[in-house]
C-alpha cells in the first residue's frame, strides 16, 4: 500500500469494514487531524448499520446510498439536522470517491447522489429598541449604591465586537489596549497555532474603556479578563434580558448576529464585517446570506 492508494487486499468483493479500515489509514497517511478522521469515520461506519452485513463495496448502488441516507433523516429514530445530514453525505461521497479514484471501484455509487444544502435557521438579533433596553439596563447597574460594572461591560463589549464565547472566555487583561496610538482596541487571540488565522485587532469605544475601568477597579481580575464559567456569563446575559423585559433570551450569539447587523446598516464594507467576525471567505458566503436576509434583502 502506498499513501496515495489502498491496500491492494482491498477489491470490489470486500466488505465494508475492511474498505472503511483502508480509508481511516490512507485518511492518516494524509496528514488528517485526528478530529478529522474520527468524523469521517464516524459517518460512514453508520453505512454498516444499514447495509446487509455481507454488502460488498462494489455491490452498494446509488438507489441504496439514496435510500440510506431517507433512513438516515426520516427512519432511524435519531434526529438529524440538515447540517449533519449534510456533513455525512459529503463523507460517504469522499470515501466512495477514494475507491473510485484508485480503482477499486469502476463506478461511484455516491456520485449522482444529491448534496443537501445545510444553511441553518436565521438567528435571533435585538431590534434597535432592545438593544438600547439592554444597554440602559445594564448600564443603571454602573450607577447603584453598590455600584456594578461588570452587566454592562460585559453586554457592550459583546455588542461592539461581535466576539464569540470562547473568544471572549480567552480575553486576557493584556489583550486589551486601552491606550492604543489609533485608539483602543481588543486583541483577540488563540492558543493554537492552528487558529492563528482567526487573530485580529477590534476598536473599542471610549464609552465602553470608561466602564471596563470602573469594572478593573471593582473586581480587579489578574489574568483572565472576565474569570467566571460560561455558564455564569450566560446568566448575567439572561438576567439583563429578563430586568430589559425581552421575550428573547439574551445571548453570546444573538449579540455577535445583532453587531454584525448593525455595523451592515450603517455602511461597514462587508469584508470589514467577515474580518471582524474572524470567518474565512468560505464561512463568509452563508453567514452574508443570512445578513442580507436579516436587513430584509433576500428571501
Amino acid at each position: 500500500m502506498t499513501k496515495n492508494t489502498p491496500s491492494t487486499n482491498i477489491n470490489a468483493k470486500s466488505l465494508l469494514p475492511a474498505a472503511i479500515s483502508g480509508w481511516e489509514m490512507f485518511l492518516l497517511d494524509q496528514g488528517r487531524s485526528p478530529n478529522t478522521v474520527k468524523a469521517f469515520l464516524s459517518d460512514v461506519r453508520l453505512l454498516t448499520q444499514y447495509m446487509p452485513p455481507d454488502q460488498s463495496i462494489g455491490g452498494v448502488t446509488t438507489d441504496d446510498l439514496n435510500r440510506f441516507f431517507e433512513w438516515m433523516e426520516k427512519g432511524r429514530g435519531i434526529p438529524c439536522s440538515p447540517k449533519t445530514l449534510s456533513r455525512r453525505i459529503t463523507s460517504v461521497k469522499s470515501f466512495f470517491r477514494w475507491l473510485h479514484q484508485y480503482g477499486v471501484l469502476v463506478i461511484d455509487p455516491a456520485e449522482k447522489v444529491v448534496q443537501r444544502s445545510a444553511i441553518s435557521p436565521l438567528p435571533q438579533v435585538l431590534t434597535d429598541e432592545e438593544y438600547e433596553a439592554v444597554l440602559l439596563v445594564a448600564d443603571r447597574h454602573r450607577r447603584k449604591e453598590k455600584a456594578d460594572a461588570r452587566p454592562y461591560t460585559l453586554a457592550a463589549l459583546l455588542l461592539e465586537t461581535a466576539i464569540k464565547k470562547s473568544e471572549c472566555l480567552g480575553i486576557h487583561v493584556n489583550h486589551i489596549e486601552a491606550d492604543g496610538k489609533n485608539g483602543p482596541f481588543l486583541f483577540v487571540r488563540y492558543a493554537s497555532p492552528a487558529n492563528r488565522y482567526k487573530e485580529r485587532k477590534i476598536e473599542l469605544s471610549e464609552d465602553w474603556v470608561a466602564a471596563y475601568n470602573e469594572y478593573l477597579a471593582q473586581y480587579q481580575p489578574v489574568d483572565q479578563a472576565f474569570p467566571w464559567s460560561p455558564r455564569r456569563l450566560e446568566y448575567l446575559l439572561e438576567d439583563i434580558s429578563n430586568e430589559a423585559g425581552l421575550e428573547k433570551h439574551l445571548s453570546f450569539d444573538m449579540c455577535r448576529w445583532t453587531c454584525a447587523l448593525r455595523d451592515y446598516q450603517n455602511g461597514v464594507e462587508p469584508d470589514r464585517i467577515r474580518q471582524k467576525l474572524g470567518v474565512s471567505k468560505i464561512q463568509w458566503r452563508e453567514l452574508f446570506i443570512k445578513l442580507k436576509q436579516l436587513n430584509g434583502e433576500a428571501k
